[in-house]
């Protein structure tokens, strides 16, 4: 059984297995061999898988009941050796020669059965869908089927999840429907596994979707030890996570996640220059759970508005002066820039700055929707559109967005055979679900993100040109960190953003020259978590290099040194020389550098209006 670090194609999976067909001395003609266990092997089998079968039909299939009833299909269980556990459905359409295969004990391993869907997941170890006419033995040509692995905590594959019918599956919707049904098991597995004892983030791209069994999921210990994750975690953050530090993933210290109100939703940014929206529950066993651990609380997020994100790079304000004339205008923006410039920042603040800021915001990442299921996401689907539709439909996220903005963040990473589609959105102003039905009219201004170059993506043949030129009517680019020309000034609104109401130092005068020199390769996303980190170490003091992550500081060369004893260096030429003791009361650095707010506040590495704040309430300038 293979767990492919690169996925295969699907033409690959196919043309693959049936080699292996062949090797095993299979033949189109061969009449599939289920095995034949005895009563006791079946018994021993099913009473070893108790946990897994159990889990699957009481805490899973409820939440998919719509498969079954809307279409006429079996849902099968098998474990890592094919061997079929338990099915759920209508058997109805399977051949009277083949009942056998689908009772428990049955095996689909490939060697048996040929090409099918059960045995190539096992053999390839990712999900697959298998059309009648690619099953290698003709026998199982009336069958179409899609399964996707289970692996558990410790990413062993236990299982395969199995979704099968005598008639028309949609490749693209059964896939992407099996594999959430499969991450759902996974999930449930680590849940009932450490749920007692642990405490449990799970996270994803928007606010509306935690709750998605598509959400990524973190289990770690009071020290922030991350002790068992998901698969969907792992490909968030592009990284394994198993045995890594939670505090180390986040900009949000461990102190707060442990103190966290369960169902209280949080912003969370990464180190990798990532946003999510994360949510925290505490353990269940009652020794633990009884525990303290609300010393803090989270602040809330900021309100944005287009003045707080200009602070004078001129880049900058020409970006925010011409894309909020241009949504007025229902004219296409597509805001340019690299990983954690603040794209989705500049998208909220016009939202909220325009005629439509009453109106929702509808954000899609297209890099993280499963590129299966982004269709049905998009554009919503009728009822019985296909296998997993919801009884009653689904609106899709165009639809939801109108008479406000949709904003499609990662446009760059839209597959291309639902490129066509939305383009035909943009042209007529209406969208059709999945399944037919009438076309709905839609209002919208839009907002495109990407990271990447769309003329580029277009020379390669990955982006039509047709819809670049319609997303982009008017294309600007927001400036990485390193080239800003307001750099000083975002540092201070950062620091102001995320200090405590008692932390009056500011920056040292050594750390704000390595903050301006540094190439920020994370940009205001890696600006935002340094400072957390430093805020967190140097708490009623001045942040010095010693309190800056050693990562941050390889990038510059440096290694923080103790200068608890030093007093800090002021840049050449840009102070007057007066000679101020670093550990002095403010009164004594205030009356020696002869009350140069303009100095102090430089030299103590705050804004002046902080300053004031602090001189009035010590009572040495006047209110």
């Amino acid at each position: 059984m293979a767990n492919p670090a690169q996925p295969i194609s699907h033409q690959a999976l196919v043309e693959g297995s049936w080699s292996r067909c062949e090797r095993y001395g299979l033949n189109p003609l061969s009449i599939p061999s289920f095995g034949d266990p005895t009563e006791r092997d079946v018994s021993v089998l099913l009473e070893r898988q108790r946990s897994l079968v159990q889990t699957t039909q009481r805490e899973v299939l409820p939440y998919y009941e719509n498969i079954l009833s809307n279409s006429s299909c079996l849902i099968l269980l098998a474990d890592s050796a094919g061997q079929l556990l338990e099915s759920w459905g209508d058997r109805r359409f399977v051949e009277p020669a083949q009942q056998c295969g689908f009772k428990p004990g049955a095996s689909w391993m490939e060697r048996d059965t040929g090409t099918n869907a059960i045995g190539t997941a096992l053999a390839s170890g990712q999900a697959v869908h298998i059309q009648r006419d690619e099953h290698f033995l003709k026998a199982n040509r009336y069958l179409s089927g899609a399964a996707s692995p289970i692996y558990d905590a410790q990413r062993q594959l236990i299982a395969v999840l199995d979704v099968s019918s005598d008639s028309y599956l949609p490749p693209s919707h059964t896939l992407g429907m099996v594999k959430m049904m499969s991450q759902s098991v996974e999930n449930r597995l680590i849940l009932n596994l450490f749920r007692d004892d642990y405490f449990q983030l799970t996270f994803n791209t928007g606010q509306d979707n935690l709750d998605s069994q598509w959400a990524g999921l973190l289990v770690f210990d009071e020290s922030g030890l991350i002790v068992s994750a998901n698969r969907r975690a792992d490909n968030l953050l592009g990284m394994a996570l198993a045995r890594s530090r939670i505090d180390r993933l986040f900009d949000v210290p461990l102190q707060q996640l442990l103190s966290q109100l369960e169902d209280q939703p949080m912003l969370l940014r990464t180190a990798g220059n990532h946003r999510f929206h994360g949510l925290v529950r505490r353990p269940q066993k009652p020794s633990i759970q009884a525990r303290d651990f609300r010393k803090t609380t989270s602040k809330p997020e900021r309100t944005l508005d287009l003045s707080s994100l200009d602070h004078g790079d001129p880049q900058v304000h020409k970006v925010i002066r011409q894309a909020q004339l241009m949504l007025e205008k229902d004219i296409p923006i597509l805001v340019n820039g690299e990983t954690g410039v603040g794209k989705e920042v500049l998208v909220k603040a016009l939202h909220a700055a325009s005629s439509r800021a009453n109106a929702p915001l509808i954000a899609v990442n297209c890099a993280a929707i499963p590129s299966e299921l982004i269709e049905s996401e998009l554009f919503g689907y009728e009822k019985g559109a296909f296998t997993g539709a919801h009884q009653k439909g689904s609106l899709g996220l165009i639809r939801k967005a109108d008479g406000g903005v949709l904003f499609l963040d990662e446009i760059g990473d839209m597959p291309l055979s639902l490129q066509a589609r939305l383009l035909r959105v943009l042209q007529e102003r209406s969208v059709q679900p999945l399944g037919g039905g009438e076309p709905y009219p839609v209002d919208f201004r839009l907002i495109c993100a990407t990271n990447r170059s769309l003329r580029k993506e277009v020379e390669s043949g990955h982006f039509r040109q047709d819809l670049f030129y319609r997303v982009s009517g008017l294309s600007v680019e927001l400036p990485p960190l390193r080239a800003r020309h307001d750099k000083h000034a975002l540092f201070q609104q950062i620091w102001e953003q995320y200090r405590e109401p008692q932390q009056w130092a500011g920056f040292s005068p050594e750390v704000q020259r390595v903050l301006h020199s540094h190439p920020w390769p994370g940009n205001i996303r890696q600006l935002s978590s340094v400072v957390q980190v430093a805020l967190a170490l140097a708490q009623d003091q001045p942040i010095r290099l010693e309190h800056l992550p050693d990562d941050f500081l390889a990038d510059t060369d440096l290694r923080p040194t103790n200068q608890s004893n030093a007093g800090p260096t002021p840049p050449t030429g840009t102070m007057p020389s007066f000679q101020i003791a670093a550990n002095e009361p403010l009164r004594a650095q205030f009356e020696a550098c002869r009350g140069n707010v303009s100095h102090l506040a430089r030299h103590l590495g705050v804004s002046r209006n902080t300053l004031y704040k602090r001189l009035r309430a010590e009572g040495l300038y006047p209110t």
